[in-house]
C-alpha cells in the first residue's frame, strides 16, 4: 500500500485528492489546521466519509509548528503533496507577514522534513498568479518574466525556488504545478462563481470589479486531480515547473452570463473599482502538462459550471424568501 502525506487535505482541492487516493487503496495521511479563512465546518463535511477508512490519518496541526510535526507524523511517506496555504490574493494584500510565514515557512519545514525522512517526491501546489501582469500570453513555463504583484503570489514563487534548492541539494524529485482557477464541487464559498452562484440564489446583487472584461483560465477540480495524480507518480524528472489549467479563458462577464443560463435567475450587477493585486487575465499554455504527465482536461467550462450549480443546490440551503 503506497502511502502519501497530504497537506491541506480537508480543503477544496486537498478533499478532492484524498478521495480519489483512499478509492485506489492509499494510505492516506493529511495535515490540516481548519483555518477560519473560511467556514472550518465546510472542511469538516469535506472530510467526514474519510474518517471511515482505517487507512486515512488526520493530524490538526499548523504547518508551521515543525515540532508538532515531527512528533505527530511518520515519516513513512512515498510522496508529499503539499496544498496547505494562505489562500487570496486580495487578503494577502492586508496581511503579507502572515503569507510570508505560512506559505514560505511552512512550504520550508514541508521540505526540511521531506529531507530528514527521506522522501523523495514532493508535489507542490503553486499558483498562476505568479505570472502576474505579464503579457505574453498564454503563459508558459519557460517565459522567465515573472511580474507577481501580490504577497500571495510572492509567496508562491518562493515556494517553487525553495523547491529548486531540495531539489539540487537533497536528491529531492520536486514537481510546482501552477493551477489555473480551480472551481467545481466543494469549491472555496470566497472564490467568484461560488460567492456569485449564492447571491444569485438570494436575489442579492453581485459585485463586479472593474468593468468585467478580466479572464480567467476556469479548470474544472476533476481535471486538476488528473494531473495532480501525474505529478505523484512522475519520477522521470528531477525539478519540474508545470501549468494545470483548461487553455481557454472566459471573461468576467462571460462568466456571469453562463451562470444566469445554470441557474435560470438573472443577476443584478454591482460595478465596483478594480481591486489591487488582480492581473487583468490567466491564460495556461499546457504544452509542457500534455508531453510531462499526459494531461488533458476534459471537462468544459459550462459542463463544469453545471455539475458545481447542482452541487451547490444539493448540499446548501437559501433563503430565497
Amino acid at each position: 500500500m503506497k502511502s502519501a502525506l497530504v497537506t491541506g487535505g480537508a480543503g477544496f482541492i486537498g478533499s478532492h485528492l484524498v478521495d480519489r487516493l483512499l478509492s485506489e487503496g492509499w494510505r492516506v495521511t493529511v495535515v490540516d489546521n481548519f483555518d477560519p479563512f473560511y467556514d472550518p465546518g465546510s472542511k469538516r463535511r469535506n472530510i467526514a466519509p474519510h474518517l471511515e477508512y482505517s487507512n486515512y490519518t488526520l493530524v490538526e496541526a499548523d504547518i508551521r509548528d515543525m515540532e508538532t510535526l515531527r512528533q505527530r507524523l511518520s515519516g513513512e511517506y512515498d510522496v508529499i503533496v503539499h496544498l496547505a496555504a494562505k489562500a487570496g490574493v486580495r487578503p494577502s494584500i492586508r496581511d503579507p507577514i502572515g503569507y510570508q510565514e505560512v506559505n514560505v515557512r511552512g512550504t520550508q519545514n514541508l521540505l526540511e522534513l521531506a529531507r530528514e525522512w527521506g522522501v523523495k517526491q514532493f508535489v507542490f501546489a503553486s499558483s498562476s498568479s505568479v505570472y502576474g501582469v505579464n503579457p505574453n500570453v498564454p503563459w508558459r513555463e519557460d517565459d522567465c518574466v515573472l511580474m507577481p504583484i501580490s504577497p500571495y503570489a510572492a509567496t508562491k514563487v518562493a515556494g517553487e525556488l525553495l523547491g529548486h534548492v531540495y531539489s539540487y541539494l537533497y536528491g529531492i524529485r520536486f514537481i510546482a504545478l501552477r493551477l489555473f482557477t480551480v472551481y467545481g464541487l466543494r469549491q472555496r464559498p470566497d472564490l467568484a462563481i461560488h460567492k456569485f452562484a449564492r447571491k444569485m440564489l438570494k436575489g442579492e446583487p453581485i459585485p463586479i470589479y472593474g468593468d468585467g472584461s478580466t479572464r480567467r483560465d476556469y479548470t474544472y477540480i476533476d481535471d486538476i486531480i488528473q494531473g495532480v495524480r501525474a505529478a505523484m507518480e512522475c519520477n522521470s524528472i528531477s525539478y519540474e515547473v508545470i501549468n494545470l489549467g483548461n487553455n481557454r479563458t472566459v471573461s468576467l462577464l462571460e462568466m456571469v452570463r453562463a451562470l444566469e443560463e445554470v441557474l435560470d435567475i438573472k443577476a443584478q450587477l454591482d460595478f465596483q473599482p478594480a481591486q489591487p493585486g488582480d492581473v487583468v487575465q490567466t491564460w495556461a499554455d499546457v504544452t509542457k502538462a500534455e508531453r510531462l504527465l499526459k494531461y488533458r482536461p476534459k471537462v468544459g467550462f459550462k459542463d463544469g459550471l453545471a455539475l458545481f450549480v447542482q452541487w451547490l443546490i444539493d448540499h446548501v440551503r437559501f433563503n430565497t424568501a
